[in-house]
């Protein structure tokens, strides 16, 4: 994916060092030229100097061919100016970190896909949010220790048509994962699975595991 981050402060910093480890393509841009000059020689990234919220600067960092944006900045208007230019130039994932909580219908209005708060703002999730889109989280339970979310089954995925029981069972399935519900989009029917209910594609699987399962538990229903 190419990847463009404004604002590489602590949290878009250690984002762009974990993209670049995954193979991304990334563009940071950033007001300040020595936190630039820091991230270019330390990744090889480009890096653009220059106010995210105009749209020079976004074209110097490729807007055009960019596949996601994160808007990491401490300041929610430059954010949300960042977000809608991204949004004009047609990228279809936007992702901001939101500081103050009046602004989150600002974003919402402005078509971000996902709104990180400050309070849950960690890299792990930006990661998931770039790399797993097909899956949601919807609640964390235990103090934060479980997490429910939900896994959408995609075309010519290798689970489709297999039973629940048959996917728990497998090696490579996080045995502390467990299936707690179905959403047949076809019929538009929600299923408390038991062991012998198959999952199909275009399938939403809700699940309950610890958050370190997500990205295993993810992989295996999407391959």
């Amino acid at each position: 994916m190419y990847i463009v981050i404004a604002g590489i402060g602590l949290v878009g910093g250690e984002l762009a060092r974990r993209l670049v480890e995954h193979k991304h393509d990334v563009v940071v841009i950033d007001t300040d030229p020595a936190a630039c000059e820091k991230m270019y020689a330390e990744l090889g990234v480009i890096a653009v100097t220059g106010d995210v919220a105009r749209v020079e600067i976004l074209e110097q960092a490729g807007i055009d061919k960019a596949d996601a944006v994160v808007a990491a900045t401490e300041d929610d208007a430059v954010n949300l100016a960042a977000a809608i230019l991204a949004r004009s130039f047609g990228v279809e994932q936007v992702i901001v970190r939101m500081r103050n909580p009046s602004y989150e219908n600002a974003y919402k209005l402005a078509g971000v896909t996902s709104i990180l708060r400050v309070t849950n703002l960690m890299v792990n999730q930006m990661m998931m949010e770039l790399e797993k889109p097909d899956v949601r989280r919807i609640m964390r339970i235990g103090g934060g220790k479980a997490v429910i979310y939900s896994v959408n089954v995609p075309p010519g995925a290798k689970v489709a048509g297999r039973t629940i029981e048959s996917i728990a069972g497998s090696p490579d399935f996080p045995p502390r994962c467990v299936v707690i519900a179905v959403y047949r989009r076809d019929s538009e029917e929600l299923i408390i699975p038991r062991g012998s209910q198959a999952v199909f594609e275009r399938d939403e699987v809700f699940l309950i595991s610890p958050a370190e399962d997500i990205p295993a538990v993810s992989e295996f229903l999407t391959a």
